[in-house]
This record gives C-alpha cells, sequence and structure tokens, in this order.
C-alpha cells in the first residue's frame, strides 16, 4: 500500500496543477489527442475481483473480442486499489500514463480538476450512444456539477449488509439488524458463540472515508460546505466518524486485528465463515472466488440509526461505482473512444457486471433479468432511495487521504486498547482539514 506521505504530497501536487495534462505514450503537445498510434491502447484496469489474476481471467477474454473486432491490441495492467489512485494522480503530473483508465467514481472531480481527463460533452457522448443510455445515479458521480462528465459510469454498486445466516441462527437471531442498536446488540449473542461479528479494513483509506460519509449523512452532516469548503469537526461529523470507530472501540463488534486490515481480508474472513456480518459493495463474485455458496449468505441493507433507509439521514451507502476515462491527448483517440463505446455497450455490460456481481450503469444492460435477483435487488433498490454520492469537489481526492487517514489513525488507538473520546476524534478531524488545500 502507498505510504500517506505519498499520497499527501501527490495531492498537494493535484491541487496546484489544475490545468495539468498527460498523454498515453503519445507526442501531442496541444492536449487535444491524436492518432499517431492507432494500433493499440493500453488500459489500466481496477482491481474488481478476488485478485488481480481473477481480473485478468475475466477481462482478457474481453479485450481479445474487442482486438479481433477493430484490430486494436489493448495491453492491459490490473492495479490494486492500494496504488491506484496515485498512479493516475502521478500520470496526470508526468505526461506518463494509459489512454484508457478505470477511476473510483468518487475521484471523478478531483481528476477532472487536473485537465488531464478527456471531458465526455454530447459530441462525446453522441459516439457513444448518448448520455440517456446512462442511469441518472451514475452519472451523478462523474465529475463537478455543470460540467461535462470527466468519465462514464462502468460498474455502479452499493454498499449492504451480507450475513452469515448459519451463524445467526446459531446465536437465536432470526433477521439480520435493520438498526445499529440491533446490530450491537446481536453482536453480543453472537460473541458469545465464539464468532466475529463484523468485519472493516480499518487501514483502507477509501474504504473508511465511505463508511464515515454515509455515518454522517445519517447524523445529518456533510464534510463540505455548500460552497464546497471543508467541513470536517462539525459536531455531527465528530459522532458519526466516532460511532463508527465505537464499532471496535466500545462496542466489540469489529474485531481488533480488523485495525491492519487494507487488502480485502475482511472479506475472506466472511467467506471463510470466521465473521457474521460485512459491510461490502456488490461482494457476490468475491465471494463465489472463494468457495462460498450464496445459500450461505444474505443480503440486506445497511443499517440506519432508526426507521427504514430513504433519503436524508436514512442514507445508508454512498453511490459507489467505476467510471472509464480517457487521458485527453492519448495518442489513439478514436480508438480510445472506440474502446469506451465498446465496454459501454449492452453486450459488454451484461458480460461484466455480471462476473463483478455489479449493476449496470447502462439502462437496457440493467434490465437484463440477470440483475434483477434477491440480491441485486437489494443493490438496485438502495441507489435509487437510499445512496448519495460522495461530494463532488476538487478536493475530494484530498478529503479522502486525510479523512481516511485519521480514521485508520483512531481505529490503531482503539486496537492499542485507548480510549477513544469525542475530543481525539475532533483533534484527528482537526489535523485532516488542516491538510486540506488552502482556499
Amino acid at each position: 500500500m502507498r505510504t500517506i506521505r505519498a499520497a499527501a504530497a501527490t495531492a498537494v501536487v493535484l491541487s496546484l496543477a489544475l490545468t495539468a495534462t498527460a498523454c498515453g505514450g503519445g507526442t501531442s503537445t496541444d492536449g487535444g489527442g491524436s492518432d499517431d498510434s492507432p494500433g493499440t491502447l493500453t488500459y489500466w484496469a481496477s482491481n474488481q475481483g478476488a485478485s488481480i489474476e481473477v481480473d485478468k481471467k475475466v477481462l482478457q477474454p474481453e479485450l481479445d473480442k474487442f482486438e479481433k473486432r477493430t484490430g486494436i491490441e489493448v495491453k492491459l495492467e490490473v492495479v490494486p486499489w492500494s496504488d491506484l489512485l496515485n498512479r493516475i494522480l502521478t500520470a496526470t503530473t508526468s505526461g506518463q500514463g494509459p489512454d484508457v483508465l478505470n477511476i473510483g467514481n468518487t475521484w471523478s472531480a478531483s481528476l477532472q480538476a487536473t485537465g488531464a481527463l478527456l471531458p465526455w460533452d454530447d459530441a462525446n457522448l453522441a459516439k457513444i450512444g448518448g448520455r440517456d443510455r446512462f442511469v441518472d445515479s451514475a452519472l451523478g458521480s462523474t465529475g463537478a456539477e455543470g460540467k461535462d462528465p470527466a468519465a462514464v459510469p462502468l460498474y455502479s454498486m452499493a454498499y449492504a449488509l451480507y450475513y452469515n445466516k448459519r451463524i445467526l441462527a446459531d446465536a437465536g437471531i432470526t433477521r439480520p439488524p435493520a438498526t445499529w442498536d440491533e446490530l450491537v446488540a446481536d453482536g453480543k449473542k453472537i460473541r458469545a458463540k465464539g464468532k466475529q461479528v463484523l468485519g472493516a479494513e480499518g487501514a483502507n483509506v477509501s474504504e473508511n472515508v465511505h463508511h464515515v460519509f454515509v455515518f454522517a449523512q445519517q447524523h445529518g452532516a456533510d464534510f463540505f460546505t455548500a460552497d464546497g469548503r471543508p467541513d470536517f469537526t462539525s459536531d455531527g461529523v465528530v459522532a458519526a466518524v466516532k460511532q463508527y470507530v465505537d464499532l471496535m472501540a466500545e462496542d466489540e463488534v469489529v474485531p481488533q486485528g480488523n485495525a491492519e486490515y487494507a487488502q480485502n481480508q475482511s472479506v475472506s474472513d466472511f467467506a471463510k465463515g470466521r465473521t457474521a456480518m460485512l459491510l461490502w459493495q456488490s461482494a457476490s463474485a468475491n465471494l463465489a472466488s472463494q468457495g462460498m455458496s450464496e445459500d450461505a449468505y444474505g443480503i440486506a441493507p445497511v443499517p440506519v440509526r432508526s426507521g427504514t433507509p430513504g433519503t436524508g439521514t436514512q442514507v445508508n451507502s454512498m453511490v459507489a461505482g467505476i467510471n472509464l476515462a480517457v487521458f485527453k491527448n492519448t495518442d489513439n483517440l478514436d480508438g480510445a473512444t472506440e474502446f469506451v463505446k465498446f465496454m459501454t455497450g449492452d453486450e459488454e455490460q451484461k458480460i461484466l457486471n455480471k462476473a463483478y456481481s455489479s449493476i449496470p450503469p447502462v439502462a437496457a444492460a440493467q434490465a437484463d433479468p440477470a440483475f434483477n435477483t434477491p440480491a441485486n435487488a437489494v443493490l438496485k433498490d438502495t441507489l435509487a432511495r437510499s445512496a448519495a454520492a460522495l461530494p463532488q469537489v476538487a478536493d475530494e481526492s484530498q478529503f479522502e487521504t486525510a479523512v481516511g487517514t485519521a480514521v485508520k489513525e483512531l481505529f490503531a488507538e482503539a486496537a492499542a486498547g485507548r480510549a477513544v473520546t469525542t475530543e481525539s476524534v475532533r483533534a484527528r478531524l482537526e489535523k485532516a482539514q488542516q491538510q486540506m488545500p488552502a482556499k
């Protein structure tokens, strides 16, 4: 995993380099792209499966299909999530990067601000079938409001609560928890049976941000003001971060060892029957690849503070997903556009989203019966009714680094047996806010 110092330093570079451009190996100097190398493309894919090797097995046959149709060879590299943002930020400033790449949808506005990505204006969107092909919730996380998208949606996901049916039944629990109080109460029963309760990735900066964002929404708070300024120390945000970390520090439902998890170890623990519950994005394919039968677990909405999931304080997921972007001075602009059209076409959307148990952001593909399973019904309903997009602001990637690291440090404190107080949470968040670019 990249060091925090390196990530923070790169984030500072990003905030200053608002007009930087990048290339996919070409020599274009006007930032407008060219077709000097029409026979090849380089593609950075994000690690969506249980391993990089799993992703290669999923993607390579599809890339071979694209080459057979177009004559364009796609050189694939699957980049781990722990490295992806740092690699992309380096590419935006060094001028050395791929032609096409996957980005976390939460990074769209930050990467848009560098000027390195091809804008998907109406003309470019028309080349891949038009804006109307994509569902609105997915388009809402493609860049800053009022600007052309910096990328197009590829995979849509939402968080859900995965639960081991047998572990809950053995503990006398008849249904998954719908509120956090119920989850904590169920945790006592599960621990009494010798099982771990809830998995978490305490050292994964992005996962931390995703969860504390949802907790903040449930407390009626946000990390940014309406005009885009950081607001990390409001009472609501502090209470939200403390509630999340207290799942380990006070409630004892997250094992202390999870403070060191950053590479999907919590998913493996769940798949192996060590942990009763897991909060994760579209985990079914990952669990299947690790030998867990679909009959062994259920899927329910992420708990809320009270009531049922919905909008406002009943939000229970961020709008998760992967977008597909093009470096705008690629030396195979036509080929890159054709590749995006291929990857977001109805046929490929069904193939790829089935492989990753995600939801197609393309409306026609989403209507396929394969995406109407009970598991997908929870995810689709969450995206439609109770998910909120992370702030689409230029400083979003710095926010993820600063706040995600603060939560990581708080988990480390909890794992070491030190008290996590309101004051210590506020102090960590004040430090995080000081790391944000000055306005």
